[in-house]
């Protein structure tokens, strides 16, 4: 007869979570998909198994602690120890009426009032052992039910650190990626992607019994000689001449999806920020981002011919009048 306090290593006193935690720890050791050489860990494994089915059920748990069931879930001497005999004069059924002979047994004249037909031992075992619903819910036995073992594991996560250029991140261009088995994969970039991105790739992790476990890739998104992110936007500062600011014209602008063509007026300043739409990064929603340009006037390295332009030439305006001083 089995203790299953004794099989998962716990006092009588322990809590639920003490037989829990002692459980798990001795099926992820013994766990057969772990063992599959060596059978007496596979019938440790169910006899774990079988001592915490019994433990975490609180009526089957009381039961054993008080002696009416043994180790395996059947009942502790159902028949007081004396099977259907017994000393003349005392009856064997409990207040049935019958008499049992000094042989011990019974033989079905000595029923009063009833006929082999009358007895159903049918009702009399549901009685001693919990009913049709007991019996409906055992197993083979009868008694106590094993439950089937956890289905096999998959195989393991593995983790894959993707780089990924900057123009790419914002364009969504599909990332090559050399799996653990040697495989390549042409992987799509999620909408929203950003530093620490992750993307699962089903199947694409270690083999188990269960099956193969997933592939996580982590993202990182490479910085760029120019181009800064903010939020779903590209940020770029970009450099005109004091003619272009003076007299206006038309400059190429580079964007994450090539250079495009930008007017500027005559007379803009420095700091002007002027935005492309859709040259940005894509959000969440799909919903694409602008490119914010700020412009910088850059003076010429030769300043000789400017000098000669403006002799004599004075600007009078104050622009940091605004700012008080």
């Amino acid at each position: 007869m089995s203790d299953p306090y004794a099989t998962l290593g716990v006092a009588r006193s322990a809590s639920e979570s003490e037989i829990k935690s002692a459980y798990r720890k001795l099926a992820k050791e013994l766990h057969p998909d772990k063992n599959k050489d060596n059978p007496k860990a596979t019938e440790r494994f169910s006899a774990a198994t079988q001592a915490y089915d019994l433990l975490s059920d609180k009526t089957k748990r009381a039961q054993f602690d008080r002696g009416e069931i043994d180790g395996d879930g059947n009942p502790a001497s159902p028949f007081g120890g004396g099977g259907f005999g017994g000393s003349r004069g005392h009856s064997g059924m409990g207040g049935m009426g019958g008499r049992s002979t000094q042989q011990g047994g019974f033989n079905a004249q000595d029923f009063e009032g009833f006929t082999p037909e009358g007895v159903d031992l049918g009702d009399i075992f549901e009685g001693l052992f919990g009913g049709a619903g007991a019996r409906s819910q055992s197993g083979p036995s009868g008694f106590g039910r094993r439950p089937p073992p956890p289905p096999p594991r998959k195989g393991a996560e593995i983790t894959y650190r993707l780089r990924v250029p900057f123009i790419d991140a914002a364009r969504l261009t599909e990332q090559r990626i050399t799996l653990a088995d040697g495989k390549t994969i042409d992987m799509k970039l999620p909408a929203g992607v950003e530093d620490g991105t992750k993307v699962r790739l089903k199947g694409k992790g270690e083999k188990g019994a269960g099956g193969a476990g997933d592939g996580i890739v982590v993202i990182s998104i490479d910085n760029h000689a120019f181009f800064r992110r903010d939020g779903s936007s590209v940020r770029m500062d970009l450099p005109i001449t004091l003619d272009e600011a003076v007299n206006g014209a038309k400059i190429k602008v580079p964007t994450v999806d090539g250079a495009v063509m930008m007017t500027l007026k005559p007379g803009t300043n420095g700091g002007t920020v002027l935005r492309l739409k859709g040259k940005g990064f894509s959000a969440k929603d799909g919903a694409r981002g602008d490119q914010l340009v700020t412009l910088e006037i850059t003076l010429p390295e030769d300043l000789s011919e400017l000098n000669s332009r403006l002799d004599g030439w004075h600007d009078h305006d104050n622009p940091r009048k605004q700012m008080g001083v």
